[in-house]
């Protein structure tokens, strides 16, 4: 086995697009990521593209985009070691790794770091979508949003996954909304008390998350609501695999996803490397 480092995302889209969108549900994080690159590059954060290739065949991939961690999804069992000290070559700095549980942490016990497990989650598809009748409306956020999606997408981070890197959230909100994704509130007497953002169809997979609800709104509802809200605008976008990932230490927001008819698949894990 070897492996491939890419030099240009037009190089390693020729060695995986078919690879990755043959499987979305599992490359969705990958897909998504990489299809915002495309559209919107950021030319201080380069990417980085690994792929592995066993008889002149491509195997699996390892991608990350800065300043997230490695993305293990494609990353074949049997390619953890050369993929640890390949990674330690060429990013030393990359914070830790994420990915189904099985390969992310094949990946993290590779590298011989020090690891703390940040977030564990599980993977849903969403079935026959059953919407709840809660009381107020949902609609779709507009760029007059985008500082309430801010403050917002900050709590959720600072709330739900305090590892996460700083970035300027007004400005990747704003991003979003111009790429087209669906932005979801629901509103109560014009008051949005909840949101949630499905990413624009790839390979006919959509993926939901965050979703938020501040805590002085919880426990009436919305955050379900707002939930079957923009997987309905998902799949009015065609998507046929609509995805999200619920944190497995809150039983009621897995509860919740299940009620409006989300299917669990997967198990997933995120390390980040201890300093």
């Amino acid at each position: 086995m070897d492996a491939v480092v890419h030099a240009t995302l037009e190089s390693f889209d020729t060695a995986t697009h078919d690879r990755l969108s043959a499987d979305p549900v599992r490359n969705t994080v990958a897909l998504t990521s990489l299809d915002r690159i495309r559209r919107s590059p950021a030319t201080d954060l380069l990417p980085i593209l690994v792929t592995f290739h066993e008889n002149g065949e491509v195997i699996g991939s390892l991608i990350r985009t800065p300043p997230w961690p490695f993305q293990a999804a494609d990353l074949p069992l049997a390619a953890a070691e050369l993929a640890a000290s390949l990674a330690a070559r060429i990013d030393p700095d990359a914070p830790g790794v994420t990915g189904p549980r099985e390969r992310s942490e094949a990946f993290a016990t590779a590298t011989g770091k020090n690891y703390t497990e940040t977030l564990a989650t599980r993977q849903y598809r969403l079935g026959t979508l059953a919407r709840p009748t809660v009381e107020g409306t949902g609609r779709l956020a507009t760029e007059e949003d985008v500082e309430l999606l801010g403050t917002w997408r900050d709590a959720f981070l600072s709330e739900a996954v305090p590892e996460a890197p700083n970035e300027p959230a007004t400005e990747a909100m704003r991003g979003s909304l111009r790429l087209g994704n669906g932005h979801a509130l629901w509103v109560i007497d014009g008051t949005p008390v909840a949101w949630a953002v499905a990413s624009l169809p790839q390979a006919g997979m959509t993926r939901v998350g965050p979703v938020y609800t501040p805590p002085e709104h919880r426990k009436h509802g919305y955050g379900a609501a707002v939930s079957a809200f923009v997987s309905q605008w998902a799949l009015d976008q065609g998507a046929t695999d609509v995805l999200l990932f619920a944190d497995l230490t809150n039983p009621v927001s897995n509860s919740i996803y299940q009620r409006i008819g989300y299917q669990a698949l997967d198990d997933w894990a995120e390390f980040w490397w201890k300093h």
